[in-house]
C-alpha cells in the first residue's frame, strides 16, 4: 500500500513539475470576437477579403501552412483554451460545413469569432464580409437549441454555467468610426463610444439568456500604437484613437459592473488590453522584443503600407516583433498577454483573473 501511494505521489510530482497543475479545467471555451480571436470561421466567408488563408500567415503553427489565424501561429483563442486544459474551439462554420466529416457536438466549445467583425452590423465594409456580433449571438442560439436537445436543459445549464465564455470585440468599431467621415458627422465620439457600450450589453444579455454565467472580457488594446496607424502618424501613437479605445474600455467596466448587479450569478474577468500594450510597447527588453514599431510581415516603410502577402517581406526573427502585420499581435505577444490575463497581476485583470474565474 506503501508503495502505491509513492507510485502515485511520483506521478503527481512529475505531471506539476510538467506544468500541468497551472491548467484549470473548465468543460467548454466559447468564443466569441474579430480577427484578435478568429481560428478560421472567415476561411468560410465566400466575399470576405479578410482572410488569412495564405502565407505568410502560420509559418509559426504547427505545419507551417496558413490556419485562417491572423498571426504567424497561435493567437489569444488557442492561449486561453491551453490555459483551460481544452483543445482550441473549432471554428463554427467548419462546424456546420460539408468539410466536416465528424458527428456534430458544440458541448466541447465552439469559435464565432470573425475577422472584420464588430459590435455593430457594417463595420466590415472595406472586407465585404464578416460575422458581426449580432449574428454571432444568432449562430449561439441556434446552437444553444442544438445541445438543449442533445443534452436537456437542466444538464446544459450545468456545464454552461461551468463554461467560460470570452468576448474580443470592438476594435473594428473604433477604426470605422475614425476612417468613415459619414460616422463621424452623425455622432461625437463619445456618443458613438456609449452607444457601442450600450449595444455591447443588449448581445450579452442573450448570452446569459441562453445560459452563460462566466465571461471573460478583453478590452481594446491602444490601435493607435499598430503599425497601420503609426504610418498615419510619422511613426508615433495615434494619440486621438487611442483616447476613444480607453474611453470605450471605461464604460465597458461601468457596464460590467452594472450589468452584475442586474444578474447577481454573472461572474467575469476583464483585462486592460490597453495598459497591457503600452507596458510592452514602453518596457520591450524586459519581454525580449527589439521591434515596437513595425510590423513582421507587410511592406513599406514600417512594412505597414499593405496587409501581410505572399510577397510580402517578413522579419528573420517573429519572437522580436510585438506586431505580426499591420494589426495584430505576433504569437509572441499574445502569449504574454493570455498570460496576464490568466494569472494577473491586477494592475491588469479585475474584479479577478480568467484563473479565479474558472474555480469561482
Amino acid at each position: 500500500m506503501r508503495c502505491l501511494f509513492l507510485i502515485m505521489l511520483t506521478v503527481f510530482s512529475i505531471f506539476s513539475s510538467a506544468g500541468f497543475s497551472e491548467a484549470q479545467f473548465a468543460p467548454a471555451l466559447y468564443v466569441f470576437g474579430d480577427s484578435l480571436v478568429d481560428v478560421g470561421n472567415n476561411n468560410y466567408l465566400p466575399l470576405s477579403l479578410a482572410k488569412a488563408n495564405h502565407p505568410h500567415y502560420g509559418i509559426d503553427f504547427a505545419n507551417h501552412k496558413p490556419t485562417g489565424r491572423f498571426s504567424n501561429g497561435k493567437n489569444a483563442a488557442d492561449f486561453i483554451a491551453e490555459k483551460l486544459g481544452l483543445p482550441t474551439s473549432p471554428p463554427y462554420l467548419f462546424l456546420v460545413s460539408k468539410d466536416n466529416k465528424n458527428n456534430v457536438s458544440f458541448m466541447d466549445g465552439v469559435s464565432f469569432a470573425s475577422a472584420g467583425a464588430g459590435i455593430f452590423d457594417g463595420t466590415d465594409e472595406r472586407f465585404k464580409q464578416s460575422i458581426p456580433l449580432t449574428k454571432q449571438v444568432d449562430y449561439y442560439t441556434f446552437v444553444h437549441g442544438q445541445m438543449t436537445q442533445e443534452a436537456g436543459a437542466a444538464a446544459l445549464q450545468k456545464h454552461l454555467s461551468k463554461s467560460i465564455f470570452a468576448v474580443v470585440i470592438g476594435s473594428n468599431d473604433i477604426f470605422g468610426y475614425f476612417e468613415k467621415s459619414d460616422l463621424r458627422k452623425k455622432s461625437t465620439p463619445q456618443q458613438y463610444v456609449d452607444s457601442m457600450v450600450f449595444s455591447l450589453k443588449v448581445q450579452l444579455q442573450r448570452f446569459y439568456d441562453h445560459g452563460a454565467r462566466k465571461f471573460e472580457f478583453v478590452g481594446l488594446g491602444a490601435p493607435g500604437c499598430c503599425p497601420a496607424f503609426r504610418l498615419k502618424n510619422q511613426t508615433e501613437c495615434f494619440v486621438e484613437i487611442n483616447y476613444w479605445s480607453a474611453k470605450y474600455n471605461e464604460g465597458l467596466q461601468s457596464m460590467l459592473k452594472e450589468w452584475q448587479s442586474e444578474n447577481k450569478d454573472i461572474r467575469y474577468s476583464y483585462f486592460d488590453t490597453y495598459a497591457a500594450l503600452i507596458h510592452l510597447t514602453q518596457n520591450p527588453a524586459s519581454y525580449g522584443f527589439t521591434e515596437v514599431k513595425a510590423a513582421c510581415c507587410g511592406l513599406g516603410e514600417l512594412k505597414a503600407k499593405a496587409p501581410c502577402l505572399p510577397v510580402s517581406g517578413l522579419c528573420s526573427n517573429r519572437e522580436d516583433h510585438i506586431f505580426w502585420d499591420q494589426f495584430h499581435p505576433t504569437e509572441a505577444a499574445s502569449r504574454i498577454f493570455v498570460e496576464r490575463i490568466f494569472n494577473g497581476p491586477s494592475t491588469y485583470t479585475s474584479p479577478i483573473t480568467l484563473k479565479q474565474l474558472v474555480a469561482a
